[in-house]
């Protein structure tokens, strides 16, 4: 066995540190479980200046250098903090960093770019570290492995350093005007480089130059590595993601299992896991009694937590809801987003009173209630790339009912009447009538077939969504690009 290679893990938030959506989750999570594997991996972010004074108090200043940026030539200071575990590297420019909040600026593309370009010059002045996987996230990373190869190619250190990028958002490229190609990255001069980010006449985009340059390409469900090759789903990068289909790797993200956890969560009425569910009814009650819905065990409650747009489904539910609200079902939903739905929510709040519940707003522990106290959760999206709602409620015995798409697909199970296998419902089309009658037949299946329900519940509840699971796709593909574990990948193969 050759030596495991050494990971730097390129992100432009992580929890505890900064988070502005899910990818601040999955930095915070993923290396944690990447380095349970026994690979020594390290996690490099910008030094905002909102990291809780707490964390910056305990940074140790490691180095410091200069980063040429175009015509610019910039101070950088590395400072480390280890956390849980795991060493942080700090990018230090208070120039770009001290700010407000991290992005939003009109300098944003060179804030990026020089963040991009510091990982990679930092790479030379770690000490008791040597890249030899380079692990970028997103469009903030996306041209660390166009500057490795243009600029740093050659150098001895750099020679081995393979790299990996990660596509979280495929709706955020960095679309930037031409004139960034020259005045900021210094690649006007490049052809090769220039050909490769540039987008149209007028403008260049950051994330295709990765997806171009980087040694493997991965996304955050097999299904929608599949479904970015096409036109619909592809945010006009499908012809590239075609092209290097070869490189291109699907593996579903995992949740925190621990925050997520039925028999131990503090937010809940009654604990309970998979030896004894009594706990779940409890919490059912207590939640219909939160919301001001009918406290009835026998009336299912079909929850949706997250965001109130379009491509959470938010079409289709409107089309329908007045249907559904005839049937036998209760509906109660959290989340907040576009007026529209968030009005439409609130009349039939209003109209079915005691049957439906619309809480418009962000909170936590809510969410934390409705995943225990629900029998099913609707997640009926246009498009979903992995989607986290679906793992957790089936962590608590809540039936997911989701459309056929990215990582929906490839989380849930659907019930199969003749084989009992399952842990959700699913329908494949993005049509409202579809999906009401696939909520239907779970209802149905609930208040007629309860040995069967009980069946499903406890299937899902077996389901691993931990973050251990993703960690190994990872290093297998780690593996596979370090050198020294090259010939034992080739065996493995065969």
């Amino acid at each position: 066995m050759g030596k495991k290679p050494q990971v730097l893990f390129a992100t432009f938030e992580a929890v505890p540190f900064m988070k502005t959506g899910g990818l601040g989750d999955i930095a915070g999570a993923l290396p944690q479980a990447i380095r349970d594997a026994g690979y020594d991996i390290r996690v490099m972010l910008p030094k905002f200046m909102t990291i809780p004074e707490a964390y910056k108090n305990q940074m140790v200043h490691v180095v410091d250098f200069r980063v040429n940026l175009g015509w610019r030539n910039l101070f950088c200071g590395i400072e480390k903090l280890v956390y849980k575990g795991i060493t942080f590297y700090f990018v230090d420019n208070e120039y770009y960093f001290m700010r407000d909040k991290a992005y939003g600026y009109f300098d944003d593309g060179e804030r990026i770019a020089f963040f991009s370009k510091a990982v990679v010059e930092s790479l030379q002045y770690l000490p008791d570290f040597q890249c030899d996987i380079l692990h970028c996230n997103d469009w903030h990373t996306a041209l660390s492995p166009v500057f490795l190869r243009e600029f740093y190619q050659g150098l001895p250190l750099y020679e081995n350093v393979k790299t990996v990028f990660t596509v979280h958002n495929l709706k955020f490229q960095g679309q930037m005007s031409d004139y960034v190609l020259g005045d900021v990255l210094g690649l006007a001069n490049i052809p090769a480089a220039a050909d490769q980010l540039r987008s149209d006449r007028d403008s260049i985009n950051f994330m295709k130059g990765a997806l171009s340059y980087s040694d493997v390409l991965t996304t955050v469900s097999p299904t929608y590595a599949q479904e970015i090759k096409t036109p619909f789903y592809g945010e006009n990068m499908d012809d590239i993601f075609r092209r290097r289909e070869n490189v291109l790797y699907g593996i579903l993200n995992g949740i925190d299992t621990q925050e997520y956890d039925p028999e131990n969560d503090k937010y809940i009425q009654t604990n309970f896991n998979l030896e004894d569910m009594s706990g779940k009814a409890e919490c059912k009650a207590a939640v219909q009694k939160e919301l001001g819905l009918e406290i009835s065990r026998n009336t299912p409650l079909v929850t949706m937590i997250g965001r109130l747009t379009e491509q959470k489904g938010m079409e289709l539910l409107q089309r329908v809801i007045g249907e559904m609200l005839e049937h036998n079902i209760q509906i109660a939903v959290l989340g907040t987003g576009d007026k529209q739905y968030e009005d439409m929510l609130r009349y039939y709040a209003w109209k079915y009173e005691g049957r439906m519940s619309a809480s418009i707003t962000f909170n936590e522990p809510l969410s934390h209630r409705l995943y225990a106290g629900a029998d099913m959760l609707l997640m009926p999206s246009l498009f979903e790339p992995c989607g986290l709602s679906q793992m957790i409620a089936m962590r608590y015995g809540t039936m997911p009912i989701v459309r056929e798409t990215g990582g929906l697909r490839d989380s849930v199970i659907p019930y199969n009447q003749y084989t009992g296998e399952g842990t959700g419902f699913s329908f494949a089309n993005y049509n409202a009538h579809e999906m009401m009658f696939t909520v239907f037949n779970a209802a149905d299946i609930y208040t007629s077939q309860p040995e069967v329900w009980q069946q499903l519940m406890e299937n899902a509840m077996h389901q691993d969504f931990s973050w251990d699971r993703a960690a190994k796709e990872y290093c297998k593909i780690y593996d596979m690009l370090h050198p020294e574990n090259e010939t034992e990948s080739e065996e493995a193969d065969e």
